[in-house]
């Protein structure tokens, strides 16, 4: 068997802890790249947003790759939603003083730009530019990922 330099098999699959970013606070993602030879990935995860009390944020969504020269970086572009419980304003919880105000569902709306790195031992990190977009504003904010290819 001869063993050609350059010659391995794509990651898929990239299972990542979050810092900001889709999931809001902190989350869990996983991620699977769709087609082998596009860099086109699906999303999804489980977070949480707020201390106390601290709400459950579901983030999913699309990004796609742009490889930076020979190496395993990449310009990474997506779009993401987050559905939570919590009406988020910028790192607080608006709180409705009407008494008859019952909507406890939220949408989140995340486009983001960034920076990702794959290691040689398929480690991933990412720095991304996430702003959130919901009822409230448009919310400048950031992300740190985190995580392991296989």
């Amino acid at each position: 068997m001869i063993k050609v330099s350059g010659q391995s098999k794509s990651k898929l699959n990239t299972v990542y802890f979050e810092l900001g970013g889709n999931g809001l606070f902190t989350s869990l993602n996983y991620e699977r790249q769709l087609l082998k030879k596009t860099k086109i990935n699906f999303h999804f995860g489980s977070g949480i947003y707020g201390i106390q009390p601290t709400y459950l944020t579901i983030p999913f969504g699309i990004n796609y790759l742009f490889k930076l020269n020979n190496t395993n970086s990449y310009i990474d572009i997506g779009f993401g939603a987050t559905y939570s419980k919590a009406d988020v304003a910028l790192y607080a919880l608006v709180e409705h003083k009407n008494p008859n105000y019952k909507n406890t569902n939220y949408w989140n709306y995340i486009p983001s730009v960034g920076y990702r790195k794959l290691t040689n031992k398929n480690l991933m990190y990412r720095f991304s530019l996430t702003p959130v977009i919901n009822h409230n504003d448009f919310l400048p904010f950031l992300g740190f990922s985190i995580g392991k290819s296989f």
